[in-house]
């Protein structure tokens, strides 16, 4: 796709099984991510892709296997450690909070970095007030890089979808990710807006050297855009690979085109 370099495996998912009152939403799932890479999971709806991600960034359980994450491997962690150790993640549906303004939505990225104790925090002194400057001149640089300056101090509750959507991604990529799960980034944008956040992923990807694994119901932008794609119908996996090798696939072209969905 470009001449970027992949490096080794960061993120290692292996036989993950998952299941919920005797259904079963993961089957024995396995795949790897590398560094530096943009990885998609597609799949039918109702495949697990989304369950997948939650097992990932801790808010699941999964009853069996383990995820390694930079080569620590883990069976159950919740989604503050997960997030302290490197992995961010955006939703389908917006957590944002639709009364804050754009930065302050993005300023809540930065909690997990946050050092002064919160009465210092609150009474903004000293070197909380020092470190809060700071925080804030990271939010405006990642503000000018999603090129949303002109909405900085607008209530989110007040902008068009597409534009939440950038707010969500700019509140994770607060966080300094190493790893940026996006769930369905592009869901619910007319075309203008899916381009531009091709771009933005793209952009993260290439120039922060962030590594990104994402869920999208859009074909032509998954092929666009990923290094790998993973392929899961009912919760099993299916397919693996390029995305040329992935297009060609047989039971891929089957889940996808089937009379059973």
């Amino acid at each position: 796709m470009n001449d970027k370099k992949i490096g080794d495996v960061i993120l290692d998912v292996k036989s993950i099984s998952l299941s919920f009152g005797g259904v079963n939403a993961l089957t024995d799932i396995s795949f790897d991510v590398r560094e530096h890479e943009v990885r998609a999971i597609i799949g039918p709806n109702g495949a697990g892709k989304s369950s997948m991600l939650n097992c990932i960034n801790g808010v699941y359980t999964p009853q069996k296997g383990t995820i390694s994450f930079k080569g620590q491997t883990f069976g159950h962690m919740d989604s503050h450690q997960v997030a302290t150790m490197g992995i961010a993640r955006t939703f389908q549906n917006l957590a944002l909070f639709k009364g804050m303004s754009v930065i302050d939505n993005i300023m809540t990225g930065r909690n997990l970095r946050i050092k002064s104790n919160i009465f210092l925090q609150a009474l903004r002194i000293g070197p909380a007030q020092r470190e809060e400057e700071k925080h804030r001149e990271f939010v405006e640089n990642i503000i000018d890089f999603l090129e949303i300056q002109a909405f900085r101090k607008t209530p989110v509750g007040q902008l068009p979808y597409g534009l939440q959507k950038r707010v969500d991604l700019g509140r994770a990529l607060a966080m300094e990710p190493q790893v940026l799960l996006l769930d369905e980034p592009m869901a619910g944008m007319n075309v203008e807006e899916k381009q531009d956040m091709c771009r933005f992923v793209l952009d993260v990807n290439q120039e922060f050297g962030t590594t990104v694994v994402l869920i999208e119901h859009d074909m032509g932008v998954v092929m666009d855009i990923s290094d790998r794609v993973v392929v899961l119908d009912y919760g099993k996996k299916i397919g693996d690979g390029t995305p040329d090798a992935v297009r060609n696939n047989p039971e891929v072209i089957s889940a996808y085109l089937g009379t059973s969905h």
